[in-house]
This record gives structure tokens, C-alpha cells and sequence, in this order.
């Protein structure tokens, strides 16, 4: 087989088969196919695309370029949840352990920030203690004991999408919706997950601008999961301002503090979105059947406070002081030398969102509209 001949294969739209895919990210992984021909295949990716049997097949290929996470041996379904990126987006330390106290297994795989976001483990990292370089003996232990844990991932998971990944930043080819999808998908299954909740945010905040992109990318991660087994349900969630009222590692992990002790109103965007994020959790893993059913289990979790509970085991088992994540501590989690006051020229006020939800078979599209701005 000669990698030219595939080259031309898909710059004439044609359909890759799965041997040639698996082959293709073998040999890559392997060093065999240079980077100046992968940025070809690449860039005829991007402009003849991919059908939903041949993201998938790409998507395991690159699933199995390294390690991948066995997570049998923990209890019930172990579910993840993954945003594409936003400013003041600290679902998971809310929603994670809201899920695991509905008797949930959240066994998360997160990464650090994007662009100009903080991610999971940057925000983790600044409470003092707090390790997100865990072994796999210790992850499971956590998990079995506290139902969540958040830890980096692994060296070796998913070395084909690192490879591919800088070529795909310096040849143009980030937008390509299958290389995205892929890219997320791999990822998320070499983690161990049996059910997948994908957050997928659009406007001018989110790497997905627009919103008929954000759903294209939204469904084929679902198919993906559709091929490979896997229960995934996916939401649009707007990203046309921060999500929540905090943009800062510690400062987000303070509003999270302050959602799960009952001192954020639950119609605010950042809780409304966390509880639907939840409900899909709870339902993909069977321990709700209804949306309804997911939210009632959710709130008795954050009204008894045995979300704020699970947040705080998971960072005493990580070796993190969980003193800090109380209403009495959690200022000082925040002490800065110097404040500025940055005034608006005028009052603003968002409205809530509206929801429209329809459900297909192992998908849940739940279309927001953007809040407006008064």
C-alpha cells in the first residue's frame, strides 16, 4: 500500500476503507509517513470531508495508536462529560460531583486550557495540595471510594492525535469537522468511558462560531458513538458571553464552591446549564429515565450538600486541602495583592434561555437561543 495512492484517493472524494485508515495511522504513529504527506491527507480531508463510517473507523484507529484505560473493574456505567471550551465554563467541578452523589461513576479524564480558556485541571491546580497526576491504582480508588476523581491524562493515550493535531495548527486544517470529532471522540474512549454527555458550544465565545457548524459537529460525535457502541447524547449550549459571573482559575473554582452551597440562584445560566448537562449524565447511565426525573435527583444533591461533599472528598483524596472549598474559606482561595475595579459604561441584563429539546434514538438535542442582552 502506498500512502500517495490514498492521498489521491480522498483529494477525489473518495471513501477511505477501514484498513487503509487503520494502516494510515499505524504507519503515522510509527513514524513511516512523513508529516508533509500527512498535512496532504489532511487538507483533502478537510475539503471532501468524511462519512460517518469513516470518522468513526479514523476514530478508533486513533483510539487504539496507544494506551487505553480499562475501567471494567469500577461499578455501574462510567460516564464522562466534555466541553469544547468556553470563558467562565466550570461545569464539570459542579456537575461531576452532583452526578457521582446521584450514584453516578465519574471517572474523568480532563485537559488543561485552550486558547483562552482555563481548563479542568488548571482550575483543580489552584487549590493548594491538589495533584492531577494520579496512577491508574490510585484513580480507580478514588472513583470506588467517592463515586468522581479528575485527573490529566496518561502520556501515551492517544499519540496519533497529538501528531496530528500540531499538523492540523500549522497547516489550516483545526476546522475540519471529522479531524475535530475524531480528535474529541479518541480521546474520551481510550478514557475508559462507557457513556459520553458532549457540550458543544457555539457563538462568539466558542470555538465553534457559528451554530449550524456546532451541530455538525454535535451530530458526528453522536454517530460516532452510535458505531462504536457507546451511549452519547450531545447538547448546544450559547457561548456568546461567559457562562458564568467568574473568568479566573481560582475565581471559577469559588463559583462552583458557591453553585454547589446553594449561594448561586438556580436560574442562573451556569446552574441551568451544569443541570442539563446532568440530566443527560443521569439518563445515558440509566439512573434516570426522564429529564424530569435526572433534575428532581440533582437538586435533592445540591440541596443536601452532598454535591459539595463529593467536590471535596475528590480533592482531599487527591492530596489537595479541601478546607478551602467552604463559604467560611473560600475568599481566601482568591487573595490578591491588588484589586482593580473595571466599571461598564452601561447597565446590562440577560434574560433566561429558552429551551427547545427533541430527542432521536442515542442523541438529545437540547437548541438554545442566545440570552439577550438588554
Amino acid at each position: 500500500m502506498r500512502f500517495v495512492d490514498l492521498i489521491e484517493k480522498k483529494a477525489e472524494g473518495a471513501v477511505l476503507s477501514e484498513s487503509e485508515i487503520k494502516w494510515m495511522i499505524t504507519e503515522y504513529v510509527a513514524g513511516e509517513i512523513p508529516d508533509y504527506q500527512m498535512s496532504a491527507m489532511l487538507m483533502a480531508i478537510l475539503q471532501k470531508d468524511m462519512n460517518a463510517k469513516e470518522t468513526a473507523d479514523l476514530t478508533m484507529a486513533m483510539m487504539h495508536s496507544g494506551d487505553v484505560v480499562d475501567l471494567s473493574d469500577l461499578p455501574g456505567v462510567k460516564v464522562d462529560k466534555h466541553s469544547t471550551g468556553g470563558v467562565g465554563d466550570t461545569t464539570t467541578l459542579i456537575v461531576a460531583p452532583l452526578v457521582a452523589a446521584c450514584g453516578g461513576t465519574v471517572a474523568k479524564m480532563s485537559g488543561r486550557g485552550l486558547g483562552h480558556t482555563g481548563g479542568t485541571l488548571d482550575k483543580l491546580e489552584s487549590i493548594p495540595g491538589t495533584s492531577v497526576e494520579q496512577s491508574m491504582e490510585s484513580f480507580r480508588k478514588i472513583v470506588k471510594e467517592n463515586g468522581v476523581a479528575v485527573i490529566g491524562q496518561s502520556g501515551n493515550l492517544v499519540p496519533a492525535d497529538k501528531k496530528m493535531y500540531a499538523l492540523r495548527d500549522v497547516t489550516a486544517t483545526v476546522r475540519s469537522i471529522p479531524l475535530i470529532a475524531s480528535s474529541i471522540m479518541s480521546k474520551k474512549l481510550a478514557s475508559g468511558a462507557d457513556a459520553i454527555v458532549l457540550d458543544v458550544k457555539t457563538g462568539s465565545g466558542a470555538f465553534m462560531r457559528e451554530k449550524k457548524d456546532a451541530f455538525a459537529l454535535a451530530e458526528r460525535m453522536v454517530e460516532i458513538g452510535s458505531h462504536l457502541g457507546r451511549n452519547v447524547s450531545a447538547v448546544i449550549t450559547d457561548m456568546n458571553q461567559p457562562l458564568g459571573n467568574a473568568v479566573g482559575n481560582a475565581l471559577e473554582v469559588k463559583e462552583a464552591v458557591e453553585v454547589l452551597s446553594g449561594a448561586v440562584s438556580e436560574d442562573a445560566a451556569l446552574v441551568q446549564v451544569c443541570l442539563l448537562l446532568g440530566e443527560q449524565m443521569l439518563m445515558v447511565t440509566g439512573l434516570a429515565d426522564t429529564r424530569e426525573e435526572g433534575r428532581e435527583k440533582l437538586l435533592d444533591a445540591l440541596h443536601s450538600g452532598e454535591g459539595l461533599k463529593r467536590l471535596q472528598n475528590m480533592i482531599r483524596l487527591q492530596g489537595g486541602d479541601s478546607s478551602y472549598l467552604c463559604m467560611e474559606r473560600i475568599d481566601e482561595l482568591c487573595t490578591v495583592k491588588q484589586y482593580v475595579d473595571v466599571c461598564a459604561e452601561k447597565a446590562a441584563m440577560f434574560l433566561p434561555w429558552i429551551r427547545k429539546p427533541s430527542v432521536r434514538q442515542r442523541r438529545c438535542w437540547v437548541r438554545e437561543e442566545p440570552r439577550k442582552r438588554m
